[in-house]
């Protein structure tokens, strides 16, 4: 009888095709959580950026009542001359720097109810624009 000869061999090369396939499934999972967790940074940072916003508009709530705070997505950063401008210019720049094309949009009812927007590119996430909205009162 003629012993067979190379199946070690064999052996080895699918045991190293099994293992390549569990080491690229593994790198793709941790690719995957770094992108959601960035995700979730992004939107733990616009919370914050809608909170700091209407504290802001908390502190002069005459001017927030009187819609001075309203600011649309598409505006640009207001000049500054008054208190609700600075505060606008403020956040709209804090947004520019700590989100991704990072901008926002105020907007003040008749009834002191107060919506914050907030839009930025996530394209590393599972969507690329993304936005945080939060509604309360003054």
């Amino acid at each position: 009888m003629h012993a067979q000869t190379g199946a070690g061999m064999i052996e080895v090369l699918v045991a190293i095709i099994i293992l390549s396939v569990g080491l690229l499934g593994l790198a793709k999972l941790q690719a995957t959580g770094l992108a959601h967790n960035q995700s979730a940074g992004f939107r733990s940072t616009a919370s914050m950026m809608a909170y700091n916003i209407l504290d802001s508009m908390r502190a002069n709530r005459t001017e927030a009542g009187a819609g001075s705070y309203n600011h649309s997505l598409e505006d640009a950063a207001p000049a500054g001359d008054t208190l609700p401008e600075q505060d606008i210019s403020n956040w709209l720049n804090e947004l520019a720097l700590r989100l991704p094309e990072g901008t926002g949009g105020i907007a003040v009812d008749a009834n002191n109810k107060v919506t914050v927007l907030i839009q930025w590119d996530d394209s590393r996430g599972a969507v690329a624009a993304q936005q945080f909205i939060m509604t309360t009162r003054l």
